[in-house]
């Protein structure tokens, strides 16, 4: 059981890679569902057992509330909800991703976090194009390794959408 993992945070790095900026790069793996996704180990900030969280009247039901986090209230996003990928299940499996996304500090919920995986140029192949609940726009790829395949997922681009609601957007 994954109670509470710190996982070391390099900043300076921009979300806006291209693909060949991202080969050798390290990143999260996690399941939701029975997909196994991504990200970028540098949004990672920690990572947590699920615990109960203060809900926020009136947020999007995918928002389950807010933590306290050493003194930082911080957002938290089921991310099952949020990609319609069924009911969620909270078990000793739960984790929650911290991110730092822009300086703001974010909870990701997930099924579960699995390992940090480098991939290298040829084993990052682009996204398909597909109608799909999951918005293409947020993905960098899917990485493959051996017959294990992970969704890359610009969580730059997820946790900063508009319809996220989580950061303020400034017109441009």
């Amino acid at each position: 059981m994954l109670q509470s993992a710190q996982v070391e945070n390099q900043s300076g790095m921009h979300s806006s890679k291209a693909m060949s900026e991202i080969s050798g790069s390290e990143f999260l793996a996690f399941t939701l569902g029975k997909e196994e996704y991504g990200i970028d180990i540098l949004k990672v900030q920690e990572i947590r057992g699920y615990e109960a969280v203060t809900r926020i009247a009136n947020a999007p039901v995918f928002v389950k509330g807010v933590i306290n986090l050493r003194g930082i209230i911080v957002p938290v996003v089921d991310m099952r909800i949020k990609f319609n990928l069924g009911d969620p299940t909270y078990d000793q499996f739960t984790v929650v991703i911290i991110l730092n996304i822009n300086g703001r500090i974010v909870g990701m919920v997930v099924d579960s976090v699995s390992d940090v995986t480098t991939l290298m140029p040829d084993q990052i192949k682009p996204a398909p194009d597909m109608d799909t609940t999951f918005n293409s726009d947020y993905l960098i790829g899917l990485g493959t390794i051996d017959e294990r395949m992970l969704i890359l997922v610009d969580i730059d681009k997820l946790m900063t959408s508009p319809d996220m609601g989580l950061v303020d957007h400034q017109v441009k």
